[in-house]
């Protein structure tokens, strides 16, 4: 791998191989003080940010110090991208500087493409438009792995606000090259046109998509995508399609829930699912499990992509 942009073009071989590295990266992240590597020693990343992010950027830079590399983060605010410099200008202008790899999340859909096109240097999208996000779908499917023990085979459900999710997107086509069933649920209105094509089955009804799923992974409502114009109210939204004790009661087995967070308490999720770790209950929370294995799978790209291209 040269870049890692999205999972549509990435190989089953390709993700195999990163969740595999995540696995043997994970102990070392546990391990009390946490293990470092030498891998990226004398490398820099750098974390070119022109959205807002708490887990992934974080997540990103815990990542390069743990394979002993560092870090240099751009804000785009502060930058001369505000007197007019253009995204590739950035991008040269910090190349040029002698960096080893970007780390780019951006609010236009295909972004970290375009970069990719013009350094010579390794891409990692972290997140572009409505597009992809990548390595969230990484950890997802790690996580999922580590609950389940495979992913063939598995009913993941992803519900919410699929429209503008780029999580969405990046889940359907790792899980499905990893042989997972994947079904969404959401409002008609916040479905993309065609999303059938996807080889995804659509459910109105998230009492009949419960039943049918082994783990949900629920969507944040994109408020500031304009996801709530898409709803009559977040209130009816909530009644219809948040995952709740209600709404779990239904359901005949236990649910594993996910979320790539930020969670929007009592609009997609209850606080009681979002909090739940009671092993015997009628769901449990992967979440901040997936926090955790954000750092050890973004570890395992980067170690990836940088031996590859040595």
């Amino acid at each position: 791998m040269q870049h890692l942009l999205g999972l549509y073009r990435a190989s089953e071989r390709d993700i195999a191989l990163i969740l595999q590295e995540a696995a043997v990266l994970k102990p070392a992240l546990l391990s009390s003080p946490p293990q470092s590597f030498s891998f990226l020693n004398g490398k820099t990343v750098v974390l070119a940010f022109f959205e807002n992010s708490t887990r992934t950027r974080t997540s990103f830079e815990l990542a390069v110090r743990r394979l002993g590399g560092g870090t240099l983060n751009f804000s785009a605010a502060t930058s001369s991208l505000q007197k007019g410099e253009t995204l590739l200008d950035t991008i040269a202008n910090i190349e040029a500087m002698q960096v080893d790899a970007f780390v780019i999340r951006h609010g236009q859909s295909g972004a970290a493409e375009i970069v990719a096109k013009h350094t010579r240097k390794a891409v990692i999208n972290a997140g572009d438009g409505m597009h992809e996000h990548p390595t969230q779908a990484l950890l997802d499917m790690f996580t999922l792995h580590e609950t389940f023990g495979r992913l063939s085979g598995l009913r993941i459900l992803i519900l919410g606000d699929i429209l503008h999710s780029r999580v969405a997107r990046s889940n359907i086509f790792g899980l499905r090259k990893m042989r997972a069933s994947v079904s969404v649920c959401a409002p008609p209105t916040l479905l993309p046109v065609g999303i059938e094509h996807f080889g995804v089955k659509v459910f109105a009804d998230i009492s009949q998509a419960l039943e049918q799923c082994d783990a949900a992974i629920v969507l944040r409502l994109q408020l500031e995508r304009e996801a709530a114009g898409f709803i009559p109210t977040l209130r009816e939204y909530n009644t219809f399609f948040a995952l709740t004790d209600e709404a779990l009661s239904k359901v005949s087995h236990k649910i594993f829930v996910l979320h790539p967070g930020p969670v929007n308490r009592e609009i997609e999720l209850s606080s009681v699912v979002t909090d739940r770790d009671d092993t015997s209950g009628k769901s449990e929370s992967l979440i901040l499990r997936q926090v955790t294995n954000g750092v050890a799978v973004r570890m395992a790209v980067l170690k990836v992509l940088f031996h590859d291209r040595a």
